[in-house]
């Protein structure tokens, strides 16, 4: 027998999918997208399975500092975090992917659940299941949505005092004035309770550029994995090796850009559509805004939360936030 097999796991994870592919819609929203003038792939996309999985191996990249440096940022101010959030709350997860970053607060948020939201349904059931394995005593709820556009909690989670954490510098993907309404929105769905959200710090296109444009190619294959989606969902018939992965700062709108550039001329088809791309032409993929301090507060208190703390690692780079 198997020194483990009689260990009882005395609870098992609940899964809501309300998140149902719209085979229609997609294929909508993706040639609209593509028929732009400039064209345009929406960055809810970039995560099928597979993109997930890239994701995360991108988090363990030596350029992409926002992961760890948020993570130390954690260990370092864990005491006075946990006092400012408090024990015993719903750990509410946006985008939590493989749910690590939650995991790791755990011993000092003590949460009575723990509630993951992901895209990836499939990707966020495995990653639950060890999750559980791990913490057998845990109430775990996944949520499979899109919150892409609006936010609002399922009955299922119960009304409490929640956490919601929304780590990573995810709020980044929006425009300011799109994270100002979806932040009143997180705010709405959690009365009486607060958020704690990661926040990628302005600082140096040489540090920000390589995060964004690491060597090995991992964050280009992530983007470039966009076409392969499109092909499924849109039945196109990209080629990966006619584009390449382009990531910049634009200082002007203080955000890391992403696109996939055109190395050739050719035209691209999907069921009775086409669109021709010129060398050079590009994708627009993703964006990354990246802040001042003071600037992020503005947006904390323009969406309703007029109570802040914030926390920062020793070079500046990455802040973390806490507000009710």
């Amino acid at each position: 027998m198997h020194p483990s097999s009689d260990r009882k796991i005395a609870r098992q994870p609940r899964l809501l999918r309300l998140h149902q592919a719209d085979a229609a819609a997609n294929r909508a929203e993706l040639a609209a997208g593509l028929q732009a003038e400039a064209s345009t792939m929406a960055p809810k996309f970039l995560y099928d399975a597979l993109g997930s999985r890239l994701f995360a191996a991108i988090t363990e990249l030596p350029e992409y500092y926002p992961t760890r440096t948020e993570a130390d940022i954690f260990r370092t101010h864990q005491a006075a975090i946990a006092a400012a959030v408090g024990v015993g709350r719903t750990l509410v997860d946006l985008g939590a992917g493989n749910c690590e970053k939650a995991a790791s607060l755990f011993g000092a948020l003590r949460p009575a659940r723990y509630v993951a939201i992901d895209i990836s349904v499939d990707y966020l059931a495995d990653a639950l299941d060890y999750l559980q394995f791990r913490h057998p005593e845990l109430d775990l709820l996944g949520v499979g949505m899109d919150f892409s556009t609006e936010f609002s909690l399922p009955v299922e989670t119960e009304p409490g005092s929640h956490a919601v954490f929304y780590p990573g510098s995810s709020i980044g993907n929006f425009t300011p004035q799109a994270a100002e309404r979806f932040l009143r929105q997180v705010r709405t769905a959690s009365p009486g309770g607060g958020l704690l959200i990661g926040v990628d710090l302005a600082k140096s296109p040489s540090v920000l550029e390589p995060a964004y444009d690491d060597a090995l190619g991992v964050t280009g294959a992530f983007n470039r994995n966009l076409l392969t989606v499109a092909n499924r969902l849109l039945q196109a018939n990209f080629n990966v090796a006619d584009f390449r992965h382009v990531a910049f700062f634009n200082d002007r709108h203080s955000r890391i850009e992403m696109h996939l550039e055109a190395v050739r001329d050719h035209v691209i088809s999907w069921p009775g559509e086409e669109r021709r791309f010129k060398a050079g032409e590009r994708i627009h993929t993703e964006n990354s805004y990246k802040y001042e301090i003071e600037d992020f507060i503005a947006v904390l208190n323009r969406a309703g939360y007029d109570r802040v703390r914030h926390w920062t690692d020793s070079q500046g780079w990455f802040g973390v936030f806490w507000a009710i």
